[in-house]
């Protein structure tokens, strides 16, 4: 037998839409999710060279919990470029201003392979709107219940 390869052109037919509603989702948790909806690991004729995921819409982007301590605890860091610019943003302040969506790009991003084209393109296939409402109704996606893949993927809170 012989392992069976993708081409590009046959990937393209077989992606799919899904929506995840991400209202009391763990955040590392989802984001590998979606990792893996993007890469098309789900699919059984996957190939790591061919972009062969589905377009991945989240809503309630906004909504999503952590665990442990993070919201008060984790910081993320970032440097100016002038001397003494280091600066630093709790995960509290991130969630409560203008963009709460970028903490779970960040999260799925950081899930991708790195230094690659293949999954910067892949990240385009990603849309995160912080409200129940998206734009993609045409599409007409597939609601994902990720809560109900593993008890440990929604926090009771």
């Amino acid at each position: 037998m012989k392992t069976y390869a993708m081409k590009p052109a046959e990937a393209d037919a077989q992606k799919n839409w899904i929506v995840i509603d991400a209202e009391g989702l763990v955040v590392g948790r989802l984001a590998s999710v979606i990792a893996t909806r993007l890469r098309g690991k789900h699919k059984p004729a996957y190939t790591p060279h061919v972009d062969c995921g589905d377009n991945v819409i989240v809503v309630n982007a906004d909504k999503v919990v952590f665990t442990g301590n993070k919201w008060k605890n984790k910081k993320f860091y970032w440097h100016t470029g002038y001397p003494g610019g280091i600066k630093e943003r709790t995960m509290e302040k991130i969630m409560g201003g203008a963009h709460p969506e970028r903490i779970l790009m960040k999260a799925v991003e950081r899930m991708m392979p790195k230094d690659s084209s293949l999954a910067r393109k892949q990240m385009t296939h990603l849309r995160i709107f912080t409200g129940a409402e998206h734009t993609h109704e045409a599409q007409s996606p597939v609601k994902l219940d990720v809560a109900a893949m593993n008890s440990k993927n929604q926090r009771d809170v």
